[in-house]
């Protein structure tokens, strides 16, 4: 990956960045920017933060300003609970924060040690005056079966009522596994979240990486969620990567900067937009180059 010798140089690659070097980028012009404009979602487009993990633990103010110089308008944190520092330099900088994630557990093992509890988090997302929670993940050994799938949904509709008690909506975000045939089933994990979870207590995020990647059509699963997907995910995939529905077997590599992969991102949005999806944010999950891939992934998105 080079993290090592990224990380060492960071510094040096934020001064370029504010100097112009997204100027220099070399990107891909089949998108058309004015549509993706008038879709309104630049406006306030966001950056999982879980791309540039790395990076917020060696130097978070400095990450979260070249965040800002790359083009982006807002961050989704990365969870809600202990996320108070990262929320408050978000905001001096002038970065909007109307999203956040929430640990996996809290809903599908709160007993757990060291998990926040839902009062907790409901505390928080106030203070933070978040629009959305994010329920993004199941571990191994808890997405197995159509009677965990049933109870991790019920339980999210649970929290999705305090949450709409509270002005917030709560959102599952997928990965690839949801896809896969569940142990001693006819149904998938996916099948059981779509019948199990109420549409008006719980929306989508849907990570059009993941769903493809997952044997799914980004733009067809978007137009049959029509009116139950509230955010999007954006990445791109390395062509020919093929179907992988553990986590853990998808290649770094596989990640791709907007444009350079095999996804029609233009008739993404296109689609998000025309099927009511609020807001989109980007998220690379791996890079040798984090800072430089997100400002590559906000240019394309601008680039006429």
């Amino acid at each position: 990956m080079g993290m090592e010798n990224y990380i060492m140089n960071r510094r040096r690659f934020t001064k370029s960045l504010v100097a112009g070097s997204l100027a220099s980028i070399a990107l891909p012009r089949w998108l058309n920017s004015e549509e993706v404009m008038n879709t309104g979602y630049l406006d306030n487009i966001g950056i999982q933060l879980w791309t540039v993990r790395n990076q917020l633990a060696e130097d978070l103010p400095g990450t979260l300003k070249a965040i800002k110089d790359a083009g982006y308008a807002q961050v989704e944190l990365m969870r809600t609970v202990g996320e108070d520092y990262v929320f408050a330099k978000a905001r001096e900088l002038g970065l909007n924060v109307s999203s956040a994630f929430i640990d996996w557990r809290t809903i599908a093992d709160p007993t757990a040690d060291g998990v926040p509890s839902q009062a907790e988090i409901l505390e928080k997302a106030k203070d933070f005056g978040l629009k959305y929670l994010v329920f993004g993940y199941l571990g191994k050994g808890f997405r197995e079966t159509e009677k965990q799938m049933t109870a991790h949904a019920e339980s999210a509709n649970a929290f999705g009522e305090k949450c709409l008690e509270r002005g917030i909506t709560l959102c599952y975000h997928h990965h690839s596994f949801e896809f896969a045939p569940l142990a001693e089933s006819s149904k998938t994990g996916w099948d059981v979240l779509l019948d199990r979870l109420d549409p008006n207590l719980v929306k989508f995020e849907i990570d059009v990486f993941w769903a493809a990647i997952g044997g799914l059509d980004p733009v067809v699963l978007l137009k049959e969620l029509e009116g139950r997907v509230a955010q999007v995910h954006l990445k791109d995939l390395l062509p020919g990567t093929g179907i992988l529905w553990d986590e853990g077997e998808v290649p770094h590599e596989a990640f791709k900067e907007l444009g350079n992969g095999e996804l029609d991102i233009a008739k993404i949005i296109q689609v998000a937009s025309e099927t009511g999806v609020d807001q989109c944010h980007v998220e690379q999950d791996q890079s040798p180059n984090p800072l430089l891939s997100i400002a590559t992934s906000s240019q394309y998105l601008r680039d006429c």
